[in-house]
């Protein structure tokens, strides 16, 4: 299959506001990770500078990623949809395999000869293929039996893999982004409420349910937020060693570097509760800004979506914005005990290499279909023959 790369007189320029955004989020990002890990880091492997180093390579390939996507056709995307969610759907069965690899209790990675996330994956997965799924017929949306019922199955068969392994977080994210896409090409509002009471009951039903497929932790989660202090050396650690972070950092912080929960007290300070890191050395001031980047940025991909030059170009964009908006949400709220430990990463900061890189694909598809958003009045209609 040739590739098509959209550049020339009649494609404007990539938006720079998303461009900068998020720049400026992957840069603080490296600086946020090498201060969270520090300690973390030397007790690790003796050096202070391991995650640095790792987390730079990821931030540096991952504008690579970027810069690739922002030139490749978005429409490649499309073709490649249904092919894309296959494989994802294998990666997420292969996990239950010798190639699967279990840590903390859970099995998320593939090893196969470098880790893999497919959890990570399924997420830009659902997102072209409910896309390219919807886009196909503008009506699809309004017949339960050939627009909504497919993608419930979909969504069923994605988040079942996924709280198999067990990671019910990721899975919310995964059923959050399909049903988003879903309400984007106008699902009806009885379906969303039917949607919601339904999520609602099937968190609390695999809650309940969670000790029969080995996943009895759910519950002890769930509740746990409520007063985390009630058990602050057992369930409750984590979250309470985030509040301490946020409380100690007060309106200022204490200052680049001189956290004092990253000292081997708060767990895995550089991936899912980094934003109390970032609270306690830089404050509320500074986690204020943090958010108001995001703002920008989920604003800036919102207006691509609303001017994306045809149905799979919104859908696409709106998906990619859906997720990061729906992680900073999550990730704020875990930290701040205002909802349950999910265990999902801050978009662009949190260390990890597949997360950062499927987030950077992301803002270059995004940024692609602003390309082409002002393209002339032909070219949309030129797209659609080719359809």
């Amino acid at each position: 299959m040739r590739l098509n790369f959209k550049g020339g007189k009649n494609i404007r320029q990539s938006d720079f506001v998303i461009v900068a955004m998020v720049t400026i989020l992957v840069i603080f990002g490296v600086v946020m990770v090498f201060s969270a890990s520090y300690y973390k880091s030397i007790n690790d492997s003796g050096s202070p500078y391991s995650y640095l180093t790792k987390q730079a390579f990821f931030a540096i390939s991952g504008f690579v990623i970027m810069g690739f996507c922002s030139w490749l056709d978005y429409h490649v995307w499309r073709r490649l949809s249904v092919l894309i969610i296959v494989v994802s759907i294998i990666m997420l069965v292969l996990l239950f395999t010798p190639l699967g690899r279990e840590e903390g209790g859970a099995t998320r990675a593939l090893y196969i000869g470098f880790t893999v996330m497919p959890g990570e994956i399924s997420k830009i997965a659902v997102i072209i293929f409910t896309a390219a799924y919807l886009a196909s017929d503008p009506k699809i949306i309004l017949s339960f039996r050939r627009g909504v019922l497919p993608l419930l199955v979909l969504m069923g068969v994605v988040a079942g893999l996924i709280i198999k392994q067990p990671n019910l977080s990721t899975a919310i994210t995964v059923c959050g982004i399909i049903a988003g896409i879903m309400f984007l090409a106008g699902l009806q509002w009885k379906y969303v409420i039917g949607a919601g009471i339904a999520g609602v009951c099937g968190v609390f039903g695999l809650i309940a349910i969670g000790d029969k497929i080995g996943a009895e932790h759910w519950g002890k989660r769930f509740t746990s937020f409520l007063d985390p202090f009630a058990d602050a050396a057992g369930d409750g650690y984590q979250i309470v060693q985030s509040l301490l972070a946020l409380g100690s950092g007060g309106l200022f912080g204490l200052g680049l570097g001189k956290s004092i929960q990253k000292n081997l007290y708060l767990p895995e300070p550089q991936n899912d509760v980094i934003a109390a890191i970032i609270g306690e050395e830089l404050g509320f001031v500074g986690l204020l800004l943090l958010l108001l980047i995001y703002i920008v940025l989920i604003w800036r991909c919102f207006h691509v979506c609303l001017n994306a030059p045809d149905r799979f170009g919104m859908l696409l964009s709106g998906g990619v914005t859906i997720m990061i908006g729906l992680q900073v949400v999550l990730n704020l709220a875990v930290v701040t005990s205002s909802m349950p430990p999910t265990g999902i990463s801050l978009p662009f900061i949190s260390y990890g290499g597949n997360a950062l890189w499927i987030f950077m694909a992301s803002a270059g598809m995004v940024l692609n279909v602003s390309r082409q958003s002002k393209g002339g009045a032909a070219a949309p209609a030129k797209r659609e023959k080719q359809r």
